[in-house]
């Protein structure tokens, strides 16, 4: 099996405004984003949000290939969904669905390209620790998320090499035996 490196933006080094802000702040991104998400009704405020999120990926010296490598394994789901929406709901509540989930996923990219991941797992096990009186392990909390970082690119390339190997023998078109 070959090492695939597929996560949304791997750790870029660097020493843009964004790599030095705070990890909270970081947090803080993604969670405005996520809750803008159920707040935003406009499709063109939801795709100005998409362009700043760009943007601020861009600036932090990240590239846009990365950008694009950090999208581009969900844009097949995120067409379905917006057809399917599209034809429930109409045009500009799938364009705004879709464009939702996108800021998410880049806001989300800038914190795995601006933080070593080792950093974030501290932030992760931080942020876990005022859960201790009920029971939880901060430390087995973010040995859970770095294990899911692995496991994430892992059965994304597992899945690529069978279905490489499937083309190979020639039954990229039959699902059958």
């Amino acid at each position: 099996m070959s090492g695939h490196g597929f996560l949304f933006a791997n750790y870029v080094p660097g020493n843009s405004l964004l790599h030095r802000a705070p990890l909270w702040l970081k947090f803080l991104l993604v969670l405005g984003c996520g809750m803008a998400s159920f707040l935003i009704v406009d499709w063109m405020v939801a795709a100005a949000a998409l362009v700043l999120m760009c943007a601020l990926f861009l600036l932090s010296g990240a590239g846009f290939r990365r950008l694009f490598r950090a999208v581009r394994p969900v844009l097949p789901v995120l067409a379905a969904i917006g057809l399917f929406q599209w034809w429930q709901l109409g045009g500009p509540t799938a364009a705004r669905i879709v464009l939702n989930v996108l800021v998410c996923i880049v806001a989300a990219s800038i914190l795995t390209a601006t933080t070593p991941v080792q950093r974030l797992l501290d932030g992760v096990a931080s942020l876990a620790r005022p859960f201790r009186r009920f029971g939880a392990d901060p430390e087995r909390f973010a040995l859970t998320i770095a294990i899911m970082l692995r496991s994430i690119p892992f059965i994304a390339g597992a899945y690529s090499d069978v279905r490489d190997s499937a083309r190979a023998r020639g039954l990229e078109r039959n699902p059958g035996p």
